[in-house]
């Protein structure tokens, strides 16, 4: 005859519980409130300060709930789970509500005229003109940065992963790495010194292209030397063991499987460059006319338009400094998604 064995029940019986999944949306709502009514109470009138007095009582809530009910060890994985939602937040926060504050701003202004027409016939003060001379001086000297950068960034890292060895590799390595350092102004600098006043070739588009370049090239080379490592070396084994060449098996083999990533490290490198004021302030100036030639005069770009309007101080400025930075985001955002959709386009498709 057998006895059936009965296993006592535990001292805490809680512990094999779970909290309800709605939860952390209910610890979070009354995290806010709380949060809110303190600071209220304090007299606080900051919203980081609340926030982060809410951000608090989440964390030591969310603790102490799961605590009583699942444990300690699954209390602790759902503090490190909520301090990765607060961090998140937070970071989250403060973009959302600049994207928010320049479209409301910048919406006022923004229409099909302010982008076909200059600031030609306009004093800075006055209602009306556009960023037209702006977005194309943005486009001329942005592309030609690109036109410099991109070739000598990718040859570099092809030469870096693919062939370099000895101290002229250990010492481009270097330099590239101080280069990714280098601030907007220092390269502004070297520019003006070499290009302006050694060689005396003027104030122009190109002269800020170049300076454009020089802060490019190190993120380029970085990003397109990772995407190279990332191809795995029996790829290039295979192509070599069939005989081919090697600058075939890179041109063929090693480019095409990592060109959805050296695209997207281009388009970064392109919106990093994109927003730079300093070295367009030693080197272009700036102009309130159309000037469609890149490598004679002052020219004007969107970063430069935003700081002159600003400066001006005026409400219709402000307006069209708003407009303009708006412009400028979207055009940035275009950059990022049409990176994006060239990683995955290009990327190795995996079959089923």
């Amino acid at each position: 005859m057998s006895h059936a064995t009965i296993t006592p029940k535990s001292a805490s019986s809680l512990h094999g519980d779970r909290l309800p999944r709605w939860f952390p949306w209910a610890a979070a709502a009354a995290s806010v409130a709380l949060g809110f009514g303190i600071s209220a109470l304090a007299g606080l009138h900051s919203d980081i300060q609340w926030a982060l007095i809410a951000a608090l009582l989440f964390l030591i809530g969310s603790y102490a709930a799961a605590s009583a009910v699942e444990g300690k060890r699954q209390a602790k994985d759902r503090t490190a789970t909520s301090l990765v939602w607060v961090a998140f937040l937070l970071a989250v926060i403060p973009l959302a509500s600049l994207i928010w504050e320049t479209v409301k701003q910048g919406v006022k202004v923004l229409d099909g005229y302010f982008l076909t027409h200059s600031m030609g016939v306009v004093a800075d003060a006055e209602p009306g003109g556009g960023i037209y001379h702006a977005l194309l001086g943005t486009l001329e000297q942005v592309g030609i940065a690109a036109l410099i950068s991109v070739p000598l960034g990718i040859l570099t890292a092809i030469y870096l992963v693919e062939y370099g060895r000895g101290r002229l590799a250990q010492a481009v390595t270097f330099f590239v790495d101080v280069m990714t350092g280098i601030p907007s102004i220092v390269a502004g600098l070297f520019i003006l010194s070499l290009w302006i006043i050694m060689l005396d070739m003027g104030y122009s588009g190109f002269a800020g292209s170049l300076a454009l370049s020089i802060l490019m090239i190190p993120i380029v080379v970085r990003s397109t030397e990772e995407m190279l490592k990332l191809v795995p070396n029996e790829l290039r084994e295979a192509s070599l063991a069939l005989g081919i060449p090697k600058w075939r098996t890179i041109l063929k083999v090693v480019l095409p499987t990592s060109i959805g990533g050296i695209v997207n490290g281009v388009m970064l490198a392109i919106a990093r460059i994109t927003g730079e004021t300093a070295p367009v302030l030693l080197l272009v100036w700036g102009t309130a006319t159309i000037n469609a030639n890149p490598f004679d005069g002052p020219q004007a770009s969107l970063p430069m338009y935003i700081y002159l309007q600003y400066n001006n101080g005026s409400e219709p400025a402000y307006d069209r400094a708003w407009a303009a930075a708006l412009t400028l985001i979207a055009f940035i955002m275009v950059l990022n998604l049409a990176a994006r959709g060239i990683a995955r386009w290009k990327a190795p498709k995996t079959g089923r």
